[in-house]
């Protein structure tokens, strides 16, 4: 198959990066950026393949039922993204997570196991450029994980050296939670993962994460209660006031999807519309592996359609079939069953961990 190759030199890049986020950029300055980013993130596609290959080898040896993914980031969190690093160093060429693949396992143990792989890899060409443990010193808004970022070398093709790729690798009660956030953020348009959302939704995220990780026995969250008695309380009272387990299992009952018929299909883009929050929709589209270059030519038609509406979403993954896609990427399919169960177990034994 072919797959896209950069035209851009990086400062070109970069410009286009500006560009994006620029107030004052006319519609054309902005389509031609659109073209160059969107060539920049396509361009990702054999190295992140490469990687999500390998990724899925070793995991299936830490975990027969390890879930592994690859996407490529969406067009509005690059713009966030750049604004929201613009004072620092960020430019769009050195963002580490245009591209990115994750791998799902069953619990903390085995996620340190196959980030130890990767930490013991000597025979790796490529180059390691950050590691953050993400358990250990969990984000203040309560988001737990590995990041594994590489720059590719191949000994053949230069072509893509020094194209970054981001490995994440959770626990599935971590990807609960991650999921989770995506799925209120995308039916109440709030931002919370880009700590972005309403404070009452931000605090119960944190509060659970820590309840999380207590259970996992891992690092809780900074500024949440240590005391068992005290998290439990301040987790109940805001799971009533918001009216989560209605909201949620609400929010999944309600969406329809659209299925492609096809099988064999390697690339999928899934159409997220919650304009109508009583008749949500998702539709996907998928694609054969040696048609990657059309994929993201109509993953960027679709973002332009998309720009700017609150109510839509749009992103563009990889998965070997509609099945792992929907186990993978649960927050598309409004599926919060997993988080709520372990929400619901927590309550129940009134935060004993």
């Amino acid at each position: 198959m072919t797959w896209t190759m950069p035209e851009y030199r990086k400062a070109r890049v970069d410009r286009a990066g500006h560009v994006l986020i620029s107030k004052d950029a006319t519609e054309e300055t902005r389509e031609e950026a659109l073209t160059v980013l969107n060539n920049w993130r396509s361009s990702h596609g054999y190295p992140l393949n490469t990687f999500q290959a390998r990724l899925r080898q070793v995991s299936k040896k830490v975990d027969d039922n390890a879930l592994v993914v690859q996407r490529l980031k969406r067009v509005p969190s690059i713009r966030k993204k750049l604004i929201r690093e613009q004072t620092k160093t960020m430019s769009l060429s050195q963002m580490q997570d245009i591209a990115g693949c994750r791998s799902v396992l069953a619990d903390v143990k085995k996620v340190y196991e196959l980030t130890e792989i990767y930490r013991k890899s000597r025979g790796l060409k490529h180059k390691k450029v950050g590691e953050k443990d993400y358990i250990k010193d969990p984000k203040k808004d309560g988001y737990r994980g590995i990041h594994l970022i590489y720059k590719y070398k191949s000994d053949k093709i230069k072509t893509y050296d020094g194209l970054q790729i981001e490995i994440q690798i959770r626990s599935k009660m971590q990807n609960s939670w991650a999921t989770a956030i995506e799925i209120v953020d995308l039916f109440t348009k709030q931002a919370i993962k880009s700590n972005e959302g309403e404070e009452e939704w931000q605090e119960f995220f944190k509060l659970v994460s820590s309840a999380f990780a207590k259970i996992e026995k891992q690092s809780e969250v900074e500024g949440t209660p240590k005391v068992n008695a005290e998290l439990y309380a301040a987790i109940k009272e805001k799971v009533d006031s918001l009216k989560i387990f209605s909201k949620m299992i609400k929010w999944s009952e309600a969406l329809k999807v659209i299925e492609p018929q096809l099988k064999e299909l390697s690339f999928f883009l899934l159409e997220l519309d919650v304009s109508d929050e009583n008749k949500p929709k998702l539709s996907i589209r998928g694609y054969p592996e040696e048609v990657e270059s059309l994929a993201t030519e109509h993953y960027l038609e679709a973002e332009k359609l998309q720009s700017g509406s609150p109510d839509k979403d749009v992103v563009l993954v990889g998965a070997k079939s509609i099945e792992e896609l929907k186990k993978a990427y649960l927050n598309y399919f409004a599926n919060s069953k997993e988080f709520l169960a372990h929400l619901k177990d927590y309550l129940e034994r009134k935060g004993e961990v």
